[in-house]
């Protein structure tokens, strides 16, 4: 059985940080105003002279507070449009379509609809957010249900299971690295969309600070925030989802 990807890509992983953290610096040190890219000494000591004002970890649980609200409608209502429209060929035909369109409608349209029809509040946040990434998982789950293996299928027709026990015992599993895939996807685009949320109309976060200090041309601070999002989504990336991958391999591999 193959080892999780955190632990063996761990070494690999974190030399490919040096490296790009020893490039920003000769190319901050080669630049020739510091104020249009500074090296990561000034901007670490930006991230630690906000993270001691209260100011980073304020706008840091802001934005992850709406990624997670946003994330967990995406997921709950695209695995069950996917599921369903994997398991029903009818509903996959008459109402395909609509994925279509929703996929195809710009991030920034619908968060602009929404804070018109909504207002510039949380709840239009939150759903523009959701509503941008709910028809990517449904797709992708959607494949993954066409692509689950049919003997399994006759096995729990054949034992007479109940919906919810093939759900679990069957589905689910199976959909595992699809799930995994949507997962780490999903809060890749999820937390760049809430920063666009943000940016436009919200009064906290780290893209209201990005865009406040775009306005002063301040490009460390910019760097700081963005950054330190940047260094969570990596520990959610290598600390949960390829513990999720993992456990998907391994099930995998036992059948």
């Amino acid at each position: 059985m193959s080892t999780a990807p955190s632990t063996s890509h761990a070494p690999a992983v974190l030399i490919s940080l040096v490296g790009l953290i020893i490039l920003w610096a000769l190319a901050a040190k080669l630049g020739a105003d510091p104020t249009i890219l500074p090296g990561p000494g000034e901007v670490w000591s930006l991230v630690v002279s906000e993270t001691a004002s209260g100011e980073l970890p304020r706008h840091m649980l802001a934005t992850l507070r709406r990624v997670l609200f946003a994330f967990t409608l995406a997921m709950g209502f695209g695995l069950i449009i996917g599921i369903a429209m994997g398991l029903r060929a009818g509903l996959n035909k008459w109402f395909g379509a609509w994925l279509v369109v929703l996929l195809n409608i710009p991030a920034l349209v619908v968060i602009v609809l929404c804070y018109l029809w909504i207002g510039l509040n949380e709840v239009a946040a939150i759903t523009a957010v959701a509503l941008n990434k709910t028809a990517m998982v449904a797709v992708t789950i959607r494949e993954g249900v066409h692509a689950l293996d049919p003997k399994l299928r006759d096995m729990a027709t054949s034992f007479r299971m109940s919906p919810m026990a093939r759900l679990r015992h069957v589905i689910l599993p199976q959909l595992w690295p699809f799930i995994a895939s949507s997962t780490r996807n999903g809060l890749a685009i999820i937390w760049k969309i809430v920063l666009v949320v943000e940016f436009l109309g919200r009064s906290d976060g780290v893209g209201f600070q990005i865009h406040l200090y775009f306005q002063l041309f301040e490009t460390g601070y910019v760097l700081a925030y963005a950054l330190s999002f940047v260094a969570l989504m990596l520990i959610v990336e290598y600390g949960l989802i390829s513990a999720a991958e993992t456990r998907a391999i391994a099930w995998r591999q036992t059948v």
